[in-house]
């Protein structure tokens, strides 16, 4: 049974609280596209599973907080604030707003717009 586009990113989202790359990565199709707005896109559920296991290293997970979300089809829209819980007990909140294109029971794009210098000034 096919779960509807916005219950597959409600789902996805919640995974990221225990963020476990290769499961995050499956939710992906094999030919998705990651794109962090403020960086370059990746291509493929190969690369989008390293970047996260790349990204996730520094954190003990990332509670999506999602404020509203719309869905038509298979598309599905969020705006949210991830707050990343860092391995030091400090935490980053980041606004986030994200579009999802779901094919197949698996996203196929995911494009998350946010404030690059948010990212930067919680790292330096």
């Amino acid at each position: 049974m096919t779960r509807s586009a916005d219950d597959l990113v409600t789902e996805f989202c919640a995974r990221w609280a225990s963020p476990d790359p290769d499961q995050l990565a499956g939710y992906f199709t094999e030919d998705a596209v990651y794109h962090n707005i403020p960086m370059q896109p990746l291509r493929g559920r190969e690369a989008i599973r390293d970047f996260i296991a790349g990204f996730v290293a520094a954190f003990d997970g990332i509670d999506f907080n999602v404020h509203r979300q719309i869905s038509d089809g298979t598309l599905v829209m969020n705006e949210r604030t991830d707050v990343m819980r860092r391995k030091d007990g400090q935490t980053v909140p980041l606004p986030v707003m994200g579009v999802f294109e779901v094919r197949d029971d698996r996203i196929a794009a995911w494009r998350d717009y946010f404030d690059m210098e948010a990212v930067t000034s919680a790292f330096s």
